[in-house]
């Protein structure tokens, strides 16, 4: 089975990749429409102790536009999650797989182009932002 989600790890630290995510987002298109600080929240509501994450939703509305009009149901898959961790030494950026949508909506074949537009995108997002 394919792995649902798209991931590099970097040996920069938690601070500077959610920098380097964020200025690079938009050189491949999305913009942030969302963000959920999960070590805030799970502090505040649960009294957890977890390291650093954030999960930044993601958005290209020529593609959430078409993805919507092939099978108006996608937009419960939508915006693209793009989620940054520490994890040890390294920094974690990973995403969830825009061909995902095509297995789980029922108008999957329909989604095909916006899928690998937006996998090409996050590809080049995860290239930018890990160590090459």
């Amino acid at each position: 089975m394919t792995s649902m989600t798209m991931t590099t790890a970097t040996t920069r630290t938690y601070d500077e990749t959610v920098a380097l995510v964020r200025r690079h987002l938009p050189d491949v298109g999305f913009g942030v429409l969302t963000e959920i600080d999960m070590q805030a929240t799970l502090k505040a509501k649960l009294g957890v102790d977890v390291e650093p994450q954030i999960i930044l939703g993601a958005c290209r509305p020529e593609l959430a536009h078409a993805a919507t009009q092939a099978d108006p149901s996608v937009a419960a898959l939508l915006p693209c999650n793009v989620v940054v961790r520490a994890h040890g030494d390294e920094t974690i950026v990973e995403t969830l797989d825009p061909r995902v949508m095509t297995t789980m909506a029922p108008g999957g074949a329909a989604l095909q182009d916006v899928a690998e537009d937006a996998r090409r995108r996050l590809t080049e997002l995860l290239r930018l932002v890990g160590n090459a």
